[in-house]
């Protein structure tokens, strides 16, 4: 039961990252993919949430698996946070290339430890 709602969980994810980058460059054109940062600090700030109330015991594992591995595995992605790095690279844009990969990084490695934080306090 857990691996059939890890794969439902991870197409509704993925359609919610669908749905969430194409609302952002609708709106906004920029020079840098933020539509992708965001999606992945905020995946990763709920992932952390989510390790922190397991950590502290206010939530099963399944119930992480399913929500963090699940959901949060298919909304944040790294592939294509890689490919526009690529992309920017290719395109001569060596700064944007270089921000958008260390900038996500240092962002995401932040949102995560920020909501582990959370999740063990409201976990406690």
């Amino acid at each position: 039961m857990t691996l059939a709602l890890v794969g439902l969980l991870g197409g509704l994810g993925a359609a919610a990252r669908f749905w969430a980058d194409g609302w952002v460059r609708a709106r906004w054109t920029t020079r840098l993919p933020w539509s992708t940062i965001g999606i992945n600090v905020l995946g990763s700030l709920v992932i952390g949430v989510l390790a922190g109330l397991l950590a502290g015991g206010a939530i099963p594992t399944n119930v992480y698996t399913v929500a963090a591995t699940g959901f949060c595995g298919g909304f944040t992605t790294f592939s294509t946070a890689t490919v526009e790095t690529v992309r920017l690279a290719q395109q001569g844009a060596y700064e944007r290339a270089a921000v958008n990969a260390f900038g996500t990084l240092v962002l995401t490695v932040v949102a995560a430890t920020l909501g582990y934080a959370l999740g063990t306090a409201i976990g406690s």
